[in-house]
């Protein structure tokens, strides 16, 4: 496992962010045009350390929490959907091995990562699509080895991955529920494309098919074997929603912000009414539903922080309200501002308000572990929780 050069200034960690920012901001049409990866503002985030943002600083990294992931991403958010969530992910396998990995592994593995690698997560399957607590994948052990041969049609930033997070049912089972996590560095893989990867939005992901294949260590099994659902409830789903939601409402306010620039310039008030009741109705109606969302999150973000039992139903609720509300809430947002400023700023690609590509980018996000999936999860809680408490 090589390392890529960092040069970590000692820069605030709002500075760092906007370093990465000012370099993604640059290259993000480009890059939703061609669906191309954004290898620049990937190699900003190795420089800055922001890869190792949650990695302990004796391990080389910058010490923060999930209170610090979340602010990053809401400000990459601002600027590009993808580089946000591509960055959130990463973190989420981070905390994950940080909490979950044996001492061994995890000693060995955080100071890697704060030297600039990247992760990406392997959760989907052909049948189970993003469902987390079921896997058709097998691995055959041969001996201390675990044999891999793992298809996943969505991988976000896959191929450009260092190293991989993947979920794979446990060695000697047929249980599709008893799911392993394993961490695969990119060198003990063949990693070939299986297919194109095409969206609407969230071009700059590159999230296509992958095939992995390979042997990996049975050592390098994250958690108990065939215990993924601990990990999910105490850190895989808390920080994936954290992570999304921030993303989310990063980029539906960069879009806002930018539409009320352009109605304060002058040339905005030349050619807008902005005292139209329309308008400043609408404009209301946007701010009002990204305020409720970073209410939530904050919320959210505290029980996350200081909850002693995370699989409680009101915490799980709360946890996957964020998720949906965001995922909702957002885009409606977005979409409400292509109303109000029409054809011209808010349907036309070469607009500076953004909308069109934000509005593309916010359509997957209820798709993104999918909120019907969800909904039946929360409704099955809310019969474990008659009394209605919250968190």
């Amino acid at each position: 496992m090589s390392a890529p050069a960092t040069t970590r200034p000692a820069r605030t960690l709002d500075a760092l962010a906007e370093q990465v920012c000012e370099v993604a901001a640059r290259h993000a049409d480009h890059a939703d045009e061609t669906a191309a990866f954004p290898t620049e503002a990937l190699a900003e985030l190795r420089r800055t350390g922001l890869l190792g943002l949650l990695v302990e600083e004796r391990h080389g990294g910058l010490g923060g929490g999930l209170e610090k992931m979340v602010r990053v991403t809401l400000r990459l958010g601002r600027t590009d959907l993808s580089l946000a969530m591509i960055f959130s992910m990463h973190c989420q396998q981070v905390l994950t091995i940080d909490r979950h990995a044996e001492p061994g592994i995890r000693d060995r593995l955080l100071p890697w990562i704060a030297e600039g690698h990247y992760l990406a997560s392997v959760t989907t399957g052909a049948s189970t699509g993003g469902h987390l607590l079921t896997s058709e994948t097998g691995v055959r052990a041969d001996g201390d080895q675990l044999v891999v041969d793992r298809f996943a049609p969505v991988v976000t930033g896959g191929l450009h991955a260092d190293a991989f997070l993947m979920t794979v049912q446990a060695a000697d089972t047929d249980a599709p529920t008893a799911v392993s996590l394993l961490f695969a560095a990119r060198d003990q893989l063949t990693v070939e494309r299986a297919g194109d990867w095409r969206p609407m939005g969230m071009r700059a992901s590159d999230s296509p098919p992958l095939r992995l294949t390979g042997r990996v260590p049975r050592s390098q099994i994250i958690g108990r074997d065939g215990d993924f659902r601990t990990i999910v409830t105490r850190t895989f789903g808390p920080a994936a929603h954290l992570g999304w939601a921030a993303a989310w409402l990063g980029t539906a306010a960069g879009a806002l912000s930018r539409v009320l620039t352009m109605l304060r310039s002058p040339a905005g008030r030349e050619r807008t009414a902005t005292s139209s009741e329309l308008l400043l109705t609408r404009l209301s109606r946007a701010r009002q539903r990204l305020d409720v969302v970073h209410a939530l999150l904050e919320r959210t973000l505290t029980t996350v922080t200081t909850a002693d039992d995370l699989s409680r139903p009101p915490h799980q609720l709360q946890i996957n309200a964020l998720k949906i509300t965001a995922a909702e809430q957002c885009h409606r947002a977005v979409d409400e501002l292509v109303d109000a400023l029409g054809m011209r700023h808010g349907y036309l690609k070469d607009s500076p308000t953004g909308l069109e590509r934000a509005l593309r980018d916010l359509r997957s996000a209820s798709l993104n572990y999918s909120n019907d999936r969800l909904h039946l999860v929360d409704g099955k809680l809310a019969l474990l929780d008659p009394e209605v408490r919250f968190v």
